[in-house]
């Protein structure tokens, strides 16, 4: 017997006919000897209906108002599903994050897990009842409701794997597995049957939408083994857990996959003066205003000028632009450049560790497809580079083939 833990978003439970799959699915587990724990957000649509509302009333509700507002989706979802398992015969009992007491700190629309009283799930448990969890809440020390934020589904259910030591927290979405790269781009991607946490986390804050990054994170720090599944075919999906001690250098993939995200924007200081400090009062100012910076190049010139150049998501270009003007006015730099028509495309895989000649392998094959390369970054099992907006998916299926990626 094992204990899991199986969270279904909102798609996976957007009409009461989905629920009722979801029921079946559930049920077919139970049989199967095991103990559950199901973690479900709100139907597909509400929250986003919930949030409407709220503006409708007030252009800026109070973030305890919207976190009682926002937990009522999850409430719908657990109430329906386990009267879908109780007409099977199921025992099921729903929990609100405030029942489970999932205790968080104070942030209201993105508060983070304290810890998990999970005493009344055990008590559940072993009265072998399915145990029906809201996502994306928990409660602060004053007894407030509170929110996760985005991904809060997920993260409540790798907390709650952790918290009670599941054997496997199963994540079910429209998508069977974490794939080499994105199958809308290149339609021979490969699903992966196993991935490191290491290498998920890459490929999330790349642009690979299957999990969010807080979950994985929460995953690889308490070692809960993850599974990402399909709600809606059948699969052993994708594993992502720590890396294999076992496994030789020679067994393990290069590459894992090709990651890619269209949402960047760079920007370029030129002839600003080069003395120490400078990067802070360049980017200083750009943090103030909460805009995450991602790459950064610096190149020293021969007459005590630099040029400074950096990648921002798309959506704070005007806004990261308008300080950058200002800074420069500042600083008595020469001139601002800008460019909104580029993207980021990555190869990632522990096997970079181990193996030469995978960045040589990369410029190579771009520089074939006469695809140039603006900026260049790298970590210890990833390397990324931003290209012009119109080669994306040229560079992302070029590489694809170039590490082979389409053959196990």
């Amino acid at each position: 017997m094992a204990l899991i833990v199986q969270k279904y978003g909102g798609t996976s439970v957007g009409t009461v006919e989905r629920i009722q799959e979801v029921a079946k699915k559930v049920i077919k587990h139970q049989q199967a000897g095991n103990d559950l724990i199901i973690v479900v957000s709100a139907m597909s649509g509400e929250t986003n209906r919930l949030v409407a509302l709220a503006n409708e009333l007030n252009d800026h509700p109070a973030g305890r108002e919207l976190d009682v507002l926002l937990s009522t989706g999850e409430q719908v979802t657990i109430a329906l599903l386990c009267m879908a398992l109780q007409q099977q015969g199921v025992n099921a009992s729903s929990f609100t994050g405030s029942q489970v007491r999932i205790l968080t700190d104070d942030t209201h629309n993105k508060a983070r897990i304290m810890e998990i009283d999970a005493d009344n799930i055990r008590s559940a448990l072993t009265k072998g009842h399915v145990v029906v969890v809201a996502g994306f809440q928990g409660c602060d020390q004053y007894g407030n409701i509170t929110t996760l934020g985005r991904g809060g589904s997920d993260t409540t259910a790798v907390a709650l794997a952790a918290a009670l030591n599941a054997d496997e927290c199963q994540i079910y979405t429209d998508v069977d597995g974490v794939y080499t790269t994105d199958p809308r781009v290149v339609p021979e991607a490969r699903r992966l049957d196993q991935i490191t946490y290491e290498e998920m986390l890459e490929m999330a804050s790349l642009g690979a939408k299957v999990l969010q990054i807080r979950s994985v994170e929460f995953a690889r720090n308490h070692n809960v083994p993850l599974r990402v599944l399909s709600s809606f075919k059948e699969g052993g999906g994708t594993l992502i857990s720590a890396e294999d001690p076992t496994m030789t250098m020679m067994e393990k993939a290069v590459i894992s996959g090709i990651a890619f995200s269209r949402d960047e924007a760079k920007l370029t200081m030129l002839g600003v003066p080069d003395h120490p400090g400078i990067a802070t009062q360049i980017l200083g100012p750009i943090a103030k205003q909460n805009i995450e910076v991602d790459m950064i190049i610096q190149n020293t010139g021969h007459d005590s000028t630099t040029d400074f150049t950096f990648t921002v998501h798309r959506n704070d270009y005007q806004a990261a632009l308008k300080i950058l003007q200002q800074t420069a006015d500042t600083l008595g730099a020469r001139e601002v450049i800008c460019d909104d028509k580029i993207v980021k495309v990555s190869v990632v895989g522990i096997g970079m560790r181990s193996h030469a000649g995978i960045a040589n392998t990369m410029f190579e094959t771009l520089a074939n497809e006469n695809i140039n390369i603006c900026m260049i970054s790298t970590s210890e099992i990833k390397i990324s580079v931003v290209v012009d907006e119109k080669y994306l998916e040229l560079a992302v299926r070029s590489l694809h083939s170039a590490f082979n990626l389409e053959h196990e």
